[in-house]
């Protein structure tokens, strides 16, 4: 899977199979290895971040934490999309 970056402990990826059609810009986050079902955040076309669910189990508060570093790195996260995927939806 594709890792974007790391946040402390935390690798903030993309999953390869999104779907067809494309899924919204979104990432997951988690420890250790990429899984399909960890932590999801939608990236909007606004350049917010939306959580999708928590299935990590990450901590409220460093779960804000990862989220104001994401919305910092919007641009980054969408130019990384559009050059691995192609093409670009926005969830909203």
């Amino acid at each position: 899977m594709p890792t974007i970056f790391k946040i402390g402990r935390y690798i903030v990826y993309f999953w390869t199979n999104e779907g067809e059609p494309l899924e919204s810009i979104h990432v997951h986050i988690t420890t250790g290895r990429a899984v399909p079902d960890a932590t999801k955040l939608w990236i909007t076309s606004k350049g917010k971040v939306i959580l999708c669910n928590n299935n990590s189990a990450i901590p409220e508060k460093i779960l804000g934490r990862i989220i104001r570093v994401l919305e910092a790195n919007v641009e980054y996260i969408i130019n990384a999309w559009c050059e691995y995927f192609g093409e670009i939806r926005y969830f909203c």
